[in-house]
């Protein structure tokens, strides 16, 4: 795991390991807060939970400092590794 986010194409990254670990996730979730479906322990331990939050935020600070939508690249990934969503209108 990437222990600092400097570039948009970091949080790209981050975000690709993210889904590698086999994990869905939204931005705005802290990560203690993810839990394993069918048993419903942690998915992360404390430690792996605060630097993933650590480095959300840095992603945060680097898409709002590039004036880029970390919305949009969290789709676009999630799309690419085969997540579904529904829409409500």
């Amino acid at each position: 795991m990437m222990q600092e986010i400097k570039t948009v194409d970091d949080v790209r990254t981050f975000f690709n390991e993210l889904y590698a670990d086999g994990l869905s996730f939204h931005p705005d979730d802290l990560f203690e807060n993810y839990v394993h479906g069918e048993t419903g322990k942690p998915f992360y331990s404390e430690e792996e939970s605060k630097l993933r939050n650590t480095l959300m935020a840095q992603a945060f600070e680097i898409c709002e400092k590039e004036n880029v939508d970390i919305y949009e690249i969290v789709l676009d990934i999630s799309m690419k590794n085969g997540a579904a969503f529904l829409f409500k209108d």
